[in-house]
């Protein structure tokens, strides 16, 4: 996670990640530590987790908030209702409180997550401002007409990475124009202009962002985790059929093979049966009905967790406050000064956090290209 990411706003707070395992002191330097290798012990049929401190990580960018973290990590039950069962470790870091003489009482659990939403609401964004709207007139016909073109037709272009070194291979067909527009591999203020210019011939914009995929920064991915998470509670609960089926419904006029692939996820069927982890898909879609209050941040234009479904989850969630930021895309709050004092506010005052600085937001204007 890069060291933007953790904002004063979270590092605020006095813990991250301890709270979703069983009770703990609300002030982080009294979590006892218990000798590793021990059982754990146990009350009635679920079993407490315990801290364990270790050696400070070393992640691929450096995070600030670490400095002063402590360090280690959750010994936890896999299945807390199966006693006797095996214990999985969780690395994990202690902030202290920004005012560690008046810590809050409740510590905090932040948690990330993913998965897939909302298209091209960029779109209607462009539509709605004038000047992008005269510049860029038909951009659903334009991405329509890209797709089917370059599925018949892929570019295959040799294009040094973003952060430079030498040229890499870069094949840009269809279904990889979608995976680079739901990537946000080309900013959403800039993709109507990269759009145009693939158009004219240019696919420059595009071609960098997939030759960005080409170098991978080691440990910032957890491949094993998302190839668990996706095989195991996504696609099981679509067969490949309806997806194309899907599709079709969507995107009419575009190539079969690109409508059989999911976005951000290509080749995610074949990948899932050599992963072969158990179906949970049925788990998953079991709606979260809850009082306690919950925090709904999305971003407009995010393709990856749409904004849309934040009101799905928000009619199961008595006390949660859902909050719309126009013109960012996945990962709200680093990229948001606005979300991070919405965030801030919560934490102060769970049920009545202060959203009305949201109301003025707009968008930021679309890079307009000359003719």
């Amino acid at each position: 996670m890069p060291q933007h990411a953790i904002h004063a706003v979270t590092a605020a707070a006095a813990l991250v990640s301890l709270a979703a395992f069983g009770p703990v002191p609300s002030s982080a330097a009294s979590l006892p530590a218990q000798p590793a290798g021990q059982p754990a012990a146990r009350t009635g049929s679920a079993a407490p987790s315990r801290f364990v401190p270790g050696p400070r990580p070393k992640p691929p960018e450096p995070i600030e908030a670490l400095g002063s973290a402590r360090c280690g990590f959750l010994e936890v039950p896999e299945n807390r209702f199966r006693p006797g069962g095996r214990n999985i470790k969780l690395a994990a870091a202690v902030i202290p409180a920004a005012e560690p003489a008046k810590p809050a009482r409740d510590p905090v659990v932040f948690m990330a997550g993913c998965p897939g939403g909302d298209t091209f609401d960029d779109f209607e964004a462009c539509a709605a401002e004038p000047a992008c709207k005269s510049r860029y007139p038909d951009l659903p016909r334009t991405l329509t007409e890209q797709v089917r073109k370059l599925e018949a037709r892929p570019l295959t272009l040799n294009v040094p990475p973003p952060g430079g070194g030498k040229p890499v291979k870069a094949v840009l067909d269809g279904g990889a124009l979608l995976d680079v527009i739901v990537a946000f591999g080309v900013r959403p203020k800039d993709i109507p202009a990269a759009l145009d210019e693939l158009r004219s011939g240019n696919p420059q914009r595009f071609a960098k962002a997939r030759a960005a995929g080409s170098v991978q920064n080691a440990g910032a991915f957890a491949h094993g985790l998302t190839e668990s998470v996706a095989c195991s509670e996504w696609a099981p609960g679509y067969p490949e059929p309806d997806v194309l089926k899907a599709g079709r419904k969507a995107f009419p006029g575009w190539p079969d093979t690109v409508l059989a692939q999911v976005p951000q996820l290509p080749f995610q069927y074949p990948a899932c049966r050599v992963w072969n982890v158990p179906d949970r898909a049925s788990v998953q879609r079991v709606a979260t009905v809850s009082p306690v209050p919950a925090l709904l941040i999305s971003g407009t234009f995010d393709a990856k967790t749409g904004a849309s479904w934040a009101k799905d989850v928000a009619r199961d969630l008595s006390r949660s406050t859902a909050v719309h930021i126009p013109g960012i895309g996945h990962w709200v709050v680093p990229q948001s000064p606005c979300a991070q004092q919405v965030l801030a506010s919560f934490l102060a005052h769970p049920t009545t956090p202060d959203t009305s600085r949201v109301d003025g937001l707009g968008p930021e204007p679309f890079t307009i290209t000359p003719n």
